[in-house]
């Protein structure tokens, strides 16, 4: 992902993109963001939706463990979002964020599928997968 669709997301959602010592990251995790720009809005709607809801439980008194992003990156053509924290909720946020990941280019963010290349997965649109060969 492009630096500064990294930054951005760092900058929106710093509870969630942060070290381990607490303090607010301006790229998100030690590698970045290891998938294309196309999952950027997929990624930002589920960053939104988990801070959406540890407001709402903050708001309520409830107590929480804060979702803390430890990596992000594409596997086996899919978006994967490794977390700390969270509960049941946020898994299903985070499930249902991956799965939409395997209909959503990886490039472009323009509706796809995931594709077999001889043996590397990838989710791409028809066009993005012409150009690569799939």
């Amino acid at each position: 992902m492009r630096k500064e669709l990294d930054e951005a997301l760092c900058k929106n959602y710093p509870e969630i993109f942060r070290d381990r010592n607490g303090d607010a990251r301006t790229t998100a995790m030690v590698w970045g963001f290891e998938c294309g720009d196309g999952w950027y809005n997929i990624i930002n709607t589920m960053c939104e939706q988990i801070e959406n809801y540890q407001q709402y439980l903050l708001r309520n008194g409830e107590e929480f463990s804060p979702v803390v992003a430890t990596q992000v990156k594409e596997k086996y053509g899919i978006l994967r979002f490794y977390y700390t924290g969270g509960d049941e909720y946020i898994e299903g946020i985070v499930d249902l964020t991956e799965s939409l990941s395997a209909t959503i280019c990886e490039t472009c963010g323009a509706s796809g599928k995931l594709r077999d290349g001889g043996g590397w997965l990838i989710t791409l649109c028809d066009e993005h997968a012409e150009e690569r060969g799939y």
